[in-house]
């Protein structure tokens, strides 16, 4: 089945995304596209991680008490805003809400 890709309409031209994103970033693989990609992904596990506390039905404070952090370090986490340690993950998920991770390398 082929992929369908999305056409934008972007400074009066059309484009897919990835076009975009080049275009505004640079290429994959240089430093500016490297950077935006490491925001990206921390934006995601920020959702990730509310989802998650919201689908527990804990508060903000909640999880940072049951995970030995403070209510801002989750804010900024759930906001994109703060580079998470690997640790802090697992303990974030792990501790907190009871579930496992898993992590792959593609």
């Amino acid at each position: 089945m082929k992929e369908k890709r999305k056409i934008f309409l972007f400074k009066n031209h059309l484009t897919n995304f990835d076009d975009h994103l080049t275009e505004r970033y640079g290429a994959v693989g240089t430093e500016k596209r490297a950077m935006f990609e490491i925001k990206a992904k921390a934006f995601a596990i920020g959702e990730i991680i509310r989802d998650a506390r919201k689908e527990a039905k804990m508060t903000q404070e909640q999880l940072a008490e049951k995970t030995g952090t403070r209510k801002s370090f989750i804010s900024r986490i759930e906001n994109g805003h703060s580079d998470i340690q690997l640790s802090t993950l697992y303990r974030l998920i792990e501790i907190g809400f009871g579930k496992t991770i898993t992590l792959s390398i593609g």
